[in-house]
């Protein structure tokens, strides 16, 4: 049975197809405004799922250069972990879960199973149903 996350926004590190799938510092760079200004019109977001180690650190990076977090000290990615970025509970700040990417090499391998990206988005689920 597939659920659906209601309320949640899902967008890209990066908003082009790069050659060799392999994206270049440089995009990454020119791409990061996007995701600047998703970040600041998405006033109420709750719940941020980086989808790979390259959305996971640009996520990061982001978020150092807005504002939201001071450093990345401790927080590192690995398949279905969940950070919260704010100090307490009761923070505005979204709390960051990831997983590995669904790329057509990761599923094939075996690396992220359905059921695995399932229980992510599961968690993530239960968490914005915690909040309401």
């Amino acid at each position: 049975m597939r659920e659906k996350l209601k309320d949640a926004y899902i967008t890209a590190v990066l908003h082009c197809a790069p050659p060799g799938n392999k994206p270049a510092r440089i995009e990454l760079d020119r791409c990061q405004d996007y995701l600047i200004r998703e970040l600041h019109l998405l006033t109420r977001v709750q719940a941020v799922l980086a989808l790979g180690k390259i959305a996971f650190d640009e996520f990061l990076k982001t978020a150092i250069q807005i504002g939201w977090i001071t450093h990345r000290r401790g927080i590192r990615f690995r398949h279905g972990a969940r950070y919260r970025l704010g100090k307490s509970e009761s923070s505005p700040l979204p709390i960051l879960f990831t997983s590995y990417h669904p790329s057509q090499q990761n599923t094939q391998t075996g690396r992220l199973t359905e059921s695995m990206f399932d229980n992510v988005l599961s968690a993530i689920r239960k968490e914005l149903s915690s909040r309401v």
